[in-house]
């Protein structure tokens, strides 16, 4: 199903999106790039050395989810748990730059903050370096984000969890966080990692890509009968309103409410990078519905934004402007 978006239409869903607030529950990290060059070998081991040229930090994770809600005009509500460290220091400083609020985040002196380092020579990624704790948190430090979320929920018009398996998002928070949002009429929107997969009961929208749904339900998907049946395995075990299975290079599969199927063709005019496209598209998810969109008009505008990104070298954050544009057509990008 190809969607041609009234201009009207649209202009009322962008419109809406201003100051709408959306929650990110996940794992906050530090993307740090090491750039440089290699000219030898190392004489203590057949390993290259990288002659570093210059360092770039980035928003990564739920923090990177984050930046995309920003960048499209809502406010983002960050809840996640970082470091007593410097590259906590860090984060913040990105924060602060983005103008991206910090309130909501737990320090922890027993954890590191989350932080992935690649390694860049030339144009060849030669290693990551992960500093982490994936241990559950402490039942405390649960407690605490907890509380200073049911603290707040009166002013949040969208929740997106957002797993990464390092230890934020676990069966309890899961459980509370789905429980209080459906008290107060709010939609829960899910990213999920193979652990706590099966979780999520009775979110609104729940959007695994290939792997995880391949890992977590223990098959192969190799054909469009299989993605199908793969969708409505997720609904009916999770009792969710929404399956958004996405595909990489085939796009997304829609299973709705009312169990009706569409398929999302990918729009990724030319691919240079697909990394942090994922994010990309449960932000803009999150941000459409909270502008009034509906699952179809929402996973439509994700497609073109996750489309978008892929475009770009890096994790950059999806492009308001050329969002727009690009979902009415007007680059393109439809057929």
């Amino acid at each position: 199903m190809t969607m041609q978006f009234n201009e009207d239409r649209l202009h009322d869903i962008f419109a809406q999106i201003q100051n709408r607030f959306v929650a990110v529950i996940g794992d906050v990290m530090l993307d740090r790039y090491i750039w440089g060059s290699v000219t030898r070998i190392s004489p203590e081991a057949p390993v290259p050395v990288v002659d570093v040229l210059r360092e770039s930090h980035h928003l990564g994770g739920a923090s990177n989810v984050a930046l995309n809600i920003k960048s499209l005009g809502a406010v983002p509500v960050l809840f996640g748990v970082i470091g007593e460290d410097g590259n906590a220091t860090a984060l913040r400083g990105i924060f602060e730059n983005e103008r991206i609020m910090t309130d909501f985040l737990i320090e922890d002196a027993t954890r590191p903050t989350t932080v992935k380092t690649r390694v860049i020579a030339g144009s060849q990624h030669v290693v990551r370096i992960d500093y982490e704790d994936r241990h559950p948190l402490q039942e405390d430090t649960t407690r605490r984000l907890l509380d200073r979320l049911e603290n707040h929920l009166g002013s949040i018009n969208i929740i997106i969890l957002q797993d990464y398996n390092k230890g934020v998002v676990g069966p309890e928070l899961i459980e509370r966080v789905i429980d209080m949002a459906h008290k107060h009429g709010i939609p829960v929107l899910v990213d999920p990692k193979y652990h706590n997969f099966f979780d999520y009961k009775g979110v609104t929208v729940f959007k695994p890509n290939r792997n995880e749904t391949e890992d977590a339900l223990k098959r192969r998907l190799a054909g469009e009968d299989s993605f199908i049946d793969a969708a409505r395995a997720m609904r009916e075990r999770l009792g969710c309103e929404h399956v958004l299975l996405t595909l990489g290079e085939k796009g997304m599969l829609l299973l709705r409410s009312d169990d009706t199927i569409v398929r999302v063709p990918t729009k990724a005019r030319k691919v240079a990078d697909v990394s942090g496209a994922g994010d990309t598209v449960i932000a803009t998810l999150g941000v459409s519905m909270a502008g009034g969109a509906d699952i179809l008009e929402a996973a439509h505008i994700a497609n073109f934004a996750g489309g978008l990104v892929c475009e770009e070298v890096g994790i950059v954050p999806v492009d308001r402007d050329l969002l727009f544009e690009a979902s009415l057509g007007r680059l393109g990008v439809l057929d």
